[in-house]
């Protein structure tokens, strides 16, 4: 840890402007900024005989992921929850979503001795828990040093991240050896975290993925579909029915944009109901969407100027955050962000799977490998080979709703089927806190 702690300071410094850059591009992060020093206000006492734990989500994919676990483990009623998370966006979800589930919330300190001790002072959970690629070792080892269990869930490893991991993994054992147990969320991140020898192979398990587990959407009646595609231009209230069809650009990266306006723009004399939604993956880059499309021959609305679109808008941009799961209701047809190249790695495709969509995405779906690969197993997505596939697949399902529908309900098939991660998590950790008693 020695180590460590020396070099934190220097790297910090260093990494400094570009963490700066990221704020100010981004905003609301004065919100909850002091927590990052182990300034923790509000913390309620410890309460005779109620167990806390320690919840860190980085960001807003992994606390909309976290809802049904929450829910198992406070059916324990000797249970309470902290919660942290690392984004502004993040901050801004846990607050809106998680005031009941939780006592206390706020953003995850920084890995500083100094900043760490003192949160864990003013916490003192029974148990830390860190989700995904979370990996800090000031605060593995703060819990250490108490004797408090440290456990990862959901863990995972992009191609990338288990190169870098691989080759220093020696110094990464020394540390995450700490580590009481790690829960992983697919069979490829279960045998790549054994490959590295973290912990002995009893203590690394596959709990499947939590994101599999997220809440069921209820029906999307008729009535309030006509009002959503009212708000986005794309309909009018009055129209007693609507053929109106949604190609929806969900957690787009650059280019994509561009090349989900030009689909469309090739397609809307064929398909005049045709309309797109897209909801960018980061809604700060606003100035740059504008840039590549405010030349292309289409009528765009962007949400951050007003939710309710003029009537006859073609491309609705929702440049804002924590709406993607509401808005991916009113599509037809889905196209799952950073997966055309130069982009890499794929968004998520389980939301747009739990709710019965049919799915579109481009070969780089490296990060969601094994959701994919059993998705395509099941006929229950399209993966694309290049960019100029594109607006031949979706005009394939334009043409075709019988098979657009039939492939949506296989997506959502395979999501019910593939729940439970959140019951074995919530059993592993109550099992590891009843052993600390």
């Amino acid at each position: 840890m020695l180590l460590y702690r020396i070099l934190y300071i220097p790297a910090l410094v260093l990494a400094l402007p570009y963490f700066a850059y990221r704020m100010w591009r981004r905003g609301g992060y004065r919100k909850g900024f002091a927590n990052r020093f182990g300034i923790l206000e509000g913390v309620p006492p410890r309460k005779p005989g109620i167990r806390r734990i320690w919840i860190q989500a980085v960001s807003v994919g992994e606390l909309m992921a976290i809802g049904p676990l929450l829910r198992n483990l406070l059916a324990e009623k000797d249970t309470e929850i902290v919660l942290t998370t690392t984004t502004s966006t993040g901050y801004r979800l846990l607050n809106d979503k998680y005031s009941e589930e939780t006592v206390w919330r706020g953003t995850f300190p920084l890995d500083f001795w100094a900043c760490s001790r003192k949160a864990w002072k003013l916490l003192q959970p029974d148990m830390a828990v860190l989700m995904e690629g979370e990996l800090w070792p000031e605060h593995i080892h703060q819990a250490y040093l108490r004797k408090v269990p440290v456990v990862m869930i959901n863990a995972r490893l992009s191609d990338r991240s288990f190169r870098r991991h691989y080759k220093v993994r020696s110094f990464m054992r020394s540390y995450l050896c700490k580590l009481s147990a790690i829960l992983a969320g697919s069979t490829t991140d279960l045998k790549r975290i054994r490959k590295l020898g973290w912990l002995p192979e009893e203590r690394i398990l596959r709990s499947g993925n939590l994101k599999l587990d997220l809440d069921q959407e209820p029906d999307f009646p008729t009535e309030e579909r006509k009002r959503l595609l009212s708000e986005l231009g794309f309909a009018n209230l009055s129209d007693e029915s609507t053929d109106i069809q949604v190609l929806l650009g969900s957690s787009t990266w650059p280019g994509e944009e561009a090349a989900l306006v030009q689909s469309y723009i090739d397609l809307r004399k064929r398909f005049p109901n045709l309309r797109l939604l897209i909801v960018p993956r980061h809604a700060e880059r606003r100035k740059e969407l504008e840039a590549d499309l405010k030349a292309l021959p289409v009528q765009t609305h962007y949400r951050t100027d007003r939710k309710q679109a003029p009537p006859g808008t073609e491309v609705y941009v929702a440049d804002t955050t924590g709406e993607l799961k509401s808005l991916t209701r009113v599509a037809d047809l889905v196209f799952i962000g950073k997966s055309l190249p130069p982009n890499s790695g794929g968004q998520t495709p389980i939301e747009a799977a739990s709710m019965g969509k049919a799915i579109i995405c481009g070969p780089q779906m490296n990060n969601f490998r094994d959701v994919t690969r059993s998705l395509l197993r099941e006929n229950a997505i399209v993966r694309l080979q290049s960019v100029e596939e594109l607006t031949a697949q979706v005009a394939r399902f334009l043409e075709n709703p019988d098979e657009r529908l039939a492939m949506g309900q296989r997506a959502g098939a395979f999501i019910d089927v593939s729940r439970g991660a959140a019951d074995f998590t919530a059993a592993t950790l109550l099992e590891l806190l009843n052993q600390q008693d």
